[in-house]
């Protein structure tokens, strides 16, 4: 086993009362791919800052090989003092540092490098700071929620990226699918304490539901002993009991593990609150249209939103999501066409910006709106500190300002708020953001037993295949041009449908060439492909690439597999970037004899028919 390059051992930190570390650990050996999950509160960016050494621990050790680098992605970074963006992420870089890292990244980010710091939006702040820390390619890459405000493509960009680097890992997401994709090992941050499982996130759940159940096993086997020792301190002979102090004792130790443990936080309990029920149809789109100077956002769009449908709208940032949401809302007027909202309709909304926050508020200020102590659910009066429980908020937070939350319990606040209102048609703007993987959860089965309707925009693939009926992406992503497509069921389905559609797109294409040429003999080129059938060289292609698609496969495999020794980088770090170099190479070609032996497949059968 390799050394470790980072360690943190037995770490404490209290701010008074129940402290927030108390013996957690976490260590990073070369190769590491490290998530690091736990609930909204439990301390996982505190413990990331220690790591990168911008918090002290009040006890514990903390261990940093001399020699690694390590950079740290911060929720909110701080651009002062750089006048652009290239300026901002080249900072980030050592003296022996290739300068060119920046202009890759920050051009597969989206982002030219002349942008001022000052007036980027939160999706263009994440991109310049993931620029910042990935350029130098550090020993340990420490990301906190790297793909906030990102958009899809950028997400699954950011997946490959992650995957080929020789940076150890540590990363805090909601994302599941993000987490499943680059972890090799989860760190579980519970109650203050660290546990480490060296698979990845796709195999957590599983174990820490068998952890908490051997937990609480283990507190009823303390319990009935405590029952047994009780029974002989209540009827044991007197003189045994003199003789054996040392098991009362043993008793009162028993009764003190007993009161003392700590079980795990509880789950968010809540529904939404019901409405009168709307209309049939909730929204009725005819072909409108909105464009901003040139540029169209919306072209031409149709659609009948019927109660109890929930549909999702994903694309890139700036792809026109948003605006579609509010035309589609009422909230902003098209350029032509028509809107027409339903009868009865009572609508929540839940915005990205987290607009709706005065963070001067307390809590049961923003919950009750200054209503007293008291707030209507469901038609029933609820005391604000009983309705804060249900959302994991402690009674004494009761009076704490908004502004001394965290993302995930400001975006839990909103949430609560929002549940509490009477509504049939919820707005979800990005609604996943900051939001804990067990809170997660509950969004998921409140979308999805929501007797309503729901609007939702959102870039996290695992969601919307758990809630969505149908999905609007742009017909292009690459290239938005304003015109939309709405494909049933979720993220996963659409994709599936809109491979189908571009393979019969290309279907259709060979075959009218095929049909030309056929038509024209005299124009038609003598490969054999125009006289109904595949040329040699077609044919000896379609018949060997398999192969050497095969031998590519064994080949990624291998390297894959020496690539997988945590002793390679440290001892050998010139084969491991050759290996990293050759599956890069290796990939590309296998990619493109896939794409390749496909089309040769489907010009077979067209022309077999």
């Amino acid at each position: 086993m390799a050394p470790p390059i980072l360690k943190l051992d037995d770490i404490f930190l209290s701010f008074g009362g129940t402290p927030l570390l108390a013996g957690a650990s976490l260590q990073v050996e070369p190769g590491d791919r490290i998530c690091l999950v736990g609930r909204n509160g439990s301390g996982k960016s505190t413990l990331m800052k220690i790591a990168a050494g911008l918090a002290e621990a009040q006890s514990g050790e903390v261990f940093r090989h001399p020699s690694a680098t390590i950079r740290y992605l911060n929720q909110a970074p701080d651009f002062d003092g750089y006048d652009t963006v290239a300026a901002y992420a080249e900072a980030g870089l050592g003296p022996s540092d290739d300068p060119y890292r920046v202009t890759y990244l920050l051009e597969h980010l989206g982002l030219d490098g002349t942008e001022d710091p000052k007036s980027l939006s939160g999706g263009e702040a994440r991109r310049a700071a993931l620029a910042r820390v990935m350029a130098p390619e550090p020993d340990i890459l420490l990301l906190d929620e790297p793909t906030n405000h990102l958009d899809l493509p950028t997400i699954e960009w950011l997946e490959g990226e992650l995957q080929s680097t020789r940076s150890a890992l540590v990363v805090i997401s909601h994302d599941r699918r993000f987490l499943e994709k680059v972890s090799n090992a989860t760190v579980w941050l519970d109650r203050g304490q660290s546990r480490r499982l060296n698979r990845g996130f796709g195999h957590f759940e599983a174990w820490r539901d068998e952890v908490l159940e051997a937990e609480e096993l283990e507190q009823h086997k303390l319990g009935k002993s405590i029952e047994r020792e009780e029974h002989w301190l209540r009827y044991g002979v007197t003189a045994r009991r003199k003789r054996n102090m040392r098991r009362l004792g043993a008793l009162h130790d028993l009764r003190s593990r007993y009161r003392g443990h700590k079980g795990p936080q509880g789950s968010v309990q809540a529904s939404a609150s019901d409405a009168q029920e709307s209309g049939k149809l909730v929204i009725e789109a005819e072909k409108i249209t909105k464009n901003y100077g040139e540029r169209v956002i919306v072209a031409p769009f149709s659609i009948r939103v019927h109660r109890g449908d929930c549909i999702g709208l994903v694309g890139p940032n700036g792809a026109g999501k948003t605006t579609l949401l509010k035309m589609l809302t009422g909230q902003l007027a098209p350029d032509s066409g028509t809107v027409k909202l339903g009868t009865n309709l009572e609508i929540a909304t839940l915005d990205q910006r987290r607009e709706d926050l005065n963070l001067d508020d307390t809590l049961a200020h923003y919950l009750t709106d200054g209503r007293g102590e008291n707030l209507l659910v469901n038609g029933e009066q609820r005391h604000v500190t009983g309705y804060m429980k249900e959302f994991l908020f402690q009674p004494e937070q009761s009076r704490t300002p908004i502004r001394n939350l965290s993302g995930g319990e400001r975006a839990r606040l909103m949430l609560a708020r929002i549940l509490s209102r009477p509504t049939n048609l919820l707005i979800l703007d990005e609604p996943t953001n900051d939001l804990d993987i067990e809170t997660l959860d509950l969004l998921q089965e409140i979308v999805a037993g929501f007797a309503g309707t729901v609007l939702l925009v959102s870039h996290d693939r695992d969601f919307l295949d758990r809630t969505v009926t149908s999905t609007i992406a742009p017909a292009d992503p690459e290239n938005p041009d304003g015109r939309w497509i709405e494909y049933a069921g979720g993220y996963t389905d659409m994709m599936a449908q809109r491979r189908g559609a571009i393979e019969e797109k290309r279907r259709a294409e060979k075959a009218e060439k095929a049909r030309v040429a056929e038509a024209s003999p005299a124009a038609a080129p003598t490969d054999g492909k125009a006289k109904g059938k595949l040329s040699y060289k077609q044919k000896f292609a379609l018949e060997n690439l398999p192969k050497e698609m095969e031998k590519a496969e064994k080949e990624i495999a291998a390297r894959e597999a020496r690539m997988a020794d945590p002793n390679l980088f440290t001892k050998e770090p010139a084969t491991f970037n050759k290996l990293a170099a050759e599956m890069e190479k290796l990939r590309a070609s296998l990619t493109k004899m896939e794409e390749e032996w496909l089309e040769l497949e489907m010009l077979r059968e067209e022309l077999e028919g």
